[in-house]
């Protein structure tokens, strides 16, 4: 049961790194801007004050720790993730994993932005306030597509480990 833990850690903390990797080269090299966590962090941190919907995000005034806490959650929410496709598919998946649950998990975890976090920070669901939400739609499915990618490699490379 520990290393089952560990591992499931282990690959949502390895899939998160891999969407991150992604996010940065999207920025890096192809100039496309990517989610500041620090705002997720700042939504969250104004749920204390009763505050759940901004309008937009970013005219609501800095909390401080934003950073750090929208990163913590950010990997934590990885790690739930990588826990659930571990639930539905069962723990044999996590040693011999397969490609299609991991990219369906990962297509699976755009309920999350689109209905959860996007209206949360002012952006409307799916991302419908903002300039171009199309777009904004098509980023975050590839960015979850590679979240499921990295799922799908992270516990390729730990099964390979054991």
């Amino acid at each position: 049961m520990e290393n089952l833990v560990l591992d499931v850690i282990a690959t949502g903390i390895g899939a998160t790194a891999v969407m991150d990797v992604w996010g940065f080269s999207q920025r890096r090299f192809f100039s496309v801007p990517s989610l500041d966590y620090a705002l997720v962090g700042r939504a969250l941190l104004w749920l204390r004050h009763g505050k759940w919907v901004h309008c937009p995000i970013m005219s609501t005034p800095p909390h401080k720790g934003e950073t750090f806490v929208g990163w913590l959650i950010h990997y934590v929410t990885g790690i739930v993730f990588a826990a659930l496709l571990i639930m539905l598919t069962g723990k044999t998946w996590l040693y011999q994993p397969t490609l299609a649950p991991a990219l369906l998990t990962g297509m699976l975890t755009l309920c999350f932005p689109f209905f959860i976090m996007q209206p949360m920070l002012g952006f409307g669901i799916a991302a419908a306030k903002t300039a171009s939400p199309a777009r904004a739609r098509l980023r975050s499915l590839m960015t979850h597509l590679v979240f499921g990618m990295g799922l799908y490699f992270t516990a390729l490379v730990l099964s390979w480990l054991k």
